[in-house]
């Protein structure tokens, strides 16, 4: 793994670069929503720390910063442009309304990969509710922008594992024509959902392989774009 010096000596060149408002990037953070009534829904824990540090390493870089962001209860920088969106539909309606104008578009949602078949219009009481939910899939949103992507576009996408997480995050970066991905543990206690730390590897298509040591996330988001970057 990366030492600790090298961890900082990485943050403290993405502190010192110098700073292009001509660099347009988009952001998405936190988790979606899937909606059975009005009172229930499918969902994940993700807080949106990540993506939030990812947006606001982007934004001391001088870069232009658009955040579609799920439900949430973090605060962003000044500057930073900020859509509020629950499901996955309404998170994809909102990326496809930016992805061509920028040029690093970096996927840090946790998007709810099912949603119910039918939706109730007012609450279902406990006896109508039936022991099988029926699902289907949400948007690929991930994907969908692979297959979207232009030449000089960089996407980059997350891979949040408990097991074979390195392979996993191979498999994903091939199949969805992503730039990098950044694979984590989200079994380990210390960098789990809701930490404020994070331990990653970062993956790039020509083969790269960067393992980034447990830090805040705020430094392992500025790793991240100094490497992206580069």
């Amino acid at each position: 793994m990366l030492s600790s010096q090298k961890n900082d000596n990485f943050a403290r060149l993405s502190r010192n670069v110098t700073k292009s408002s001509s660099i347009r990037c988009l952001v998405t953070a936190g988790p979606t929503r899937e909606w059975l009534d009005p009172v229930r829904f499918l969902s994940n824990p993700s807080t949106g720390k990540m993506g939030f540090a990812v947006a606001d390493a982007a934004h001391e870089r001088g870069w232009d910063v658009d955040l579609i962001s799920g439900p949430v209860t973090l605060d962003i920088k000044s500057g930073v442009r900020r859509t509020f969106v629950e499901t996955a539909d309404e998170m994809l309606a909102a990326c496809l309304d930016l992805f061509a104008s920028c040029d690093f578009v970096i996927m840090a949602a946790a998007v709810c990969d099912h949603k119910p078949a039918l939706f109730a219009k007012s609450k279902l009481k406990k006896s109508e509710i039936s022991t099988i939910l029926e699902l289907e899939q949400t948007p690929d949103i991930l994907a969908e922008l692979g297959r979207r992507k232009a030449s000089g576009q960089n996407l980059v996408g997350f891979a949040a594992e408990t097991n074979d997480c390195l392979s996993n995050g191979e498999r994903k970066l091939r199949e969805k024509n992503l730039d990098w991905i950044v694979v984590n543990d989200v079994s380990l206690p210390e960098c789990g959902f809701a930490s404020d730390f994070n331990e990653v590897t970062l993956l790039g298509r020509n083969g790269e392989i960067v393992p980034v040591d447990l830090a805040p996330k705020l430094e392992v988001a500025r790793i991240l774009l100094e490497r992206i970057d580069s």
